[in-house]
């Protein structure tokens, strides 16, 4: 576009010329607004207001949101007037092209008391973080775009993005320094970053308002537990809190498990005991004994008090154990098998088996008193017959370690046998636990 420079004694034509640049600025902004699907939340922020009879009644102070009826869909705007802030539902909305401009008149505006139960745009969600749960990642959010549709004649405004990227921030440090069609055209050399709707989780520390607006972590908890662990460890001690208290126990204990011992303990001294006994239940024992043993013994035992009986035994027992020891690194739920058993016991064994996924690589035989005398490697039961004895299938050598072997020790077994899992017998020789290849990663990544 070619500029021209109007000359000090360009008289009317400077005049004519000012008047047919502004023309061509406005139209330019008109037909960008018209061709636009989306609008900014910042853009709508102090945009003019007017009422059925066309009169200028207000300006934008809030875009609000009803979760409870739609997560995505704007259901009022909150209205600066001169009489207080009143409250304009989005349905009476006609325009909201050059200003909104509605269907009802000034009056009928309800005064705004509460924003109790509502979801505030500027307040709740620009420069907050959230959960971007696609990119597996915490941002701060810069500007919102919004869809606008028209459906059955009627405007309806969704959250269709969140922008986290430069364009959004300079959208907002240039309003109001230049013409909104200046600032379009200069956006378009900016590339967006935008986050869906859908892919965002949002963070609320508060409890009552977590509820009220039906903020859960559903998104989040899809995700595996070692992204979510490197998410917690991004967000503020009282973010981390109110995630793990929404998130499903089995997947907040999952996750637990991933984060730094540091992160780890300070999360659950942030939860109530019965919240915190519900999570450790659901950990593999080791990692619930290690967990343990990390905190303050009065706080181990009021969280020790709410656990099951049966988990709060396997637990305490662990928690007998140096954790620098074998006994210390071990879990207690493996496969064991008398040592008549067939394949078709064994199978009979995993349909039923709750324990970790790393576990059930091997099938351990124990003789009547309890002592180890064979492992079977779970691709061995694939190939037998149902009625094949276990003891036919072991695997030689039967590698093994004492309860108070050294971690160094442990961990050069592993590698010299590259084994999956390495079975803990007492002094008798009677199985008492099963350390998992991924308990000695832990343990080695600790010493880097």
């Amino acid at each position: 576009m070619e500029t021209r420079l109007a000359r000090p004694n360009g008289g009317r034509e400077a005049s004519s010329q000012k008047k047919s640049a502004d023309v061509w600025i406005l139209g330019s902004y008109l037909s960008i607004l018209n061709a636009m699907a989306t609008v900014a939340l910042t853009e709508l922020l102090g945009a003019p207001v007017y009422d059925s009879s066309g009169k200028a009644s207000g300006r934008v102070r809030e875009v609000a949101l009803a979760p409870q009826e739609d997560r995505a869909r704007v259901a009022v705007l909150i209205i600066k007037t001169s009489k207080g802030d009143r409250i304009l539902p989005f349905s009476s909305v006609s325009s909201i092209n050059g200003g909104i401009r509605t269907q009802t008149t000034a009056s009928e505006w309800a005064p705004n008391h509460s924003s109790e139960g509502m979801f505030l745009l500027e307040r709740d969600l620009l420069d907050q973080q959230v959960i971007d749960v696609h990119g597996r990642k915490v941002v701060r959010v810069n500007d919102v775009d919004l869809q606008q549709e028209t459906v059955n004649n009627t405007v309806v405004l969704k959250v269709g993005s969140v922008d986290v990227g430069a364009r959004g921030a300079l959208r907002r440090l240039l309003k109001g320094m230049f013409p909104m069609a200046v600032i379009h055209l200069l956006l378009r050399r900016v590339p967006p970053r935008l986050i869906p709707w859908d892919f965002v989780d949002l963070i609320e520390t508060d409890p009552a308002r977590r509820v009220k607006l039906k903020i859960s972590h559903e998104r989040l908890a899809r995700l595996h537990p070692a992204d979510i662990a490197d998410i917690v460890e991004e967000l503020a001690p009282d973010e981390r809190e109110a995630v793990f208290e929404t998130l499903d126990e089995g997947v907040a204990a999952e996750a637990l498990e991933e984060v730094e011992p540091k992160v780890q303990k300070a999360i659950v001294e942030s939860l109530d005991s019965d919240r915190a006994a519900d999570i450790v239940e659901e950990m593999e024992p080791d990692a619930a004994a290690d967990l343990l043993a990390d905190l303050p013994e009065d706080r181990t035992e009021e969280i020790l008090v709410q656990m099951q009986p049966e988990e709060r035994r396997e637990v305490s027992e662990l928690l007998e154990f140096k954790e620098n020891t074998a006994a210390g690194r071990m879990t207690t739920e493996y496969m064991a098998l008398p040592d008549t058993a067939t394949v078709h016991d064994a199978i009979e064994m995993l349909r039923h088996f709750e324990g970790g996924v790393e576990t059930v690589s091997t099938v351990y035989l124990v003789d009547k008193d309890e002592k180890l005398v064979g492992a079977v490697p779970l691709p061995k039961l694939v190939l037998a017959t149902e009625t094949t004895a276990l003891r036919s299938l072991t695997q030689e050598p039967l590698i093994s370690t004492r309860a108070g072997a050294r971690e160094k020790d442990v961990a050069e077994l592993f590698d010299k046998y590259n084994l999956l899992t390495l079975p803990v017998v007492d002094e008798e020789g009677k199985l008492t636990g099963v350390i998992t290849s991924d308990d000695v990663i832990s343990l080695l990544r600790a010493k880097l």
